[in-house]
């Protein structure tokens, strides 16, 4: 008579410790993969931020272009319109001779209430300066503030120009970053429409495009001159100070017609010819 073999069951103790060890290994392979997976999704969630960050720089980068350029369009239309400036100051009775022994010349081209904006409370005004051989400078700029005398009631401004009749007026500019041109400051500034009618001509002389702007005063004061660091390094494209621009031995093609309408170095003492003719 045949006996069936009974089956043998592994004991419970070693299938727990096959599954423990199955699940060990599954899990250490999914720990692998996650391990691999991750530097990846890091990287490609970092490269939109790279990307977004240099859009961004490059848009700053434009912006500040933008703005560059656009400053020295400004620059430059302030030196054209200092042109027509001197112009209209030249059919002034007595101003071709003023301008002939002058040692410098403020213009703003426009000032008051159109000007704001523009620079300062005042405008943004074009500093020439004589070098020493009596040559005409380069432009400097500069913004002005309020008028400490004159800016009648009623009137909306217009174009004004400071005539620096000595050395001591032009270092005001040369010296300073924020002054004023006032008795107050240690300079006569001469009403122009005043010394028509016979008044002595102090440091300086202030003329205005527009009657009545400076009204009957007999002088004039104008506060809070800054220099136009901005306006200056655009128009030149590099980094200045005031004083370095002023005294620039380099000459700027751009200001020829500006050198030009403002007219010839004054003729030395003791030689022919009229004082200031050009």
């Amino acid at each position: 008579m045949m006996h069936a073999m009974p089956r043998t069951t592994p004991p419970p103790r070693a299938g727990r410790r096959r599954s423990a060890l199955r699940h060990a290994l599954l899990g250490a392979a999914a720990l692998l993969m996650l391990a691999f997976a991750l530097p990846a999704a890091t990287a490609q969630d970092a490269q939109p931020s790279r990307s977004a960050t240099a859009a961004a720089g490059q848009a700053a980068h434009g912006t500040d272009n933008d703005s560059a350029t656009r400053r020295q369009q400004a620059a430059v239309k302030h030196v054209s319109d200092a042109v027509g400036v001197v112009h209209t100051m030249s059919n002034e009775t007595g101003m071709a001779a003023l301008l002939g022994r002058a040692r410098g010349v403020f213009i703003v081209p426009t000032y008051g209430r159109a000007a704001l904006g523009v620079g300062g409370a005042g405008g943004a005004g074009v500093l020439m300066a004589r070098r020493a051989d009596g040559a005409w400078g380069n432009p400097v700029f500069f913004d002005t503030g309020g008028l400490s005398i004159g800016l009648q009631a009623g009137v909306e401004g217009g174009p004004i120009a400071l005539v620096l009749l000595n050395q001591k007026a032009v270092d005001s500019f040369r010296n300073r970053n924020n002054f004023s041109l006032s008795a107050d400051a240690g300079l006569t500034v001469v009403n122009f429409a005043r010394m028509a009618q016979g008044s002595t001509a102090g440091d300086v002389v202030a003329w205005s495009g527009s009657k009545g702007l400076f009204g009957n005063a007999a002088t004039v004061g104008i506060n809070d001159v800054r220099y136009n660091q901005r306006l200056t390094e655009a128009y030149y494209g590099k980094p200045m100070t005031a004083l370095q621009a002023i005294d620039s031995k380099e000459t700027n093609a751009q200001a020829d017609a500006l050198r030009k309408v403002l007219g010839s170095p004054p003729t030395p003492a003791g030689s022919s010819g009229k004082a200031g003719g050009r």
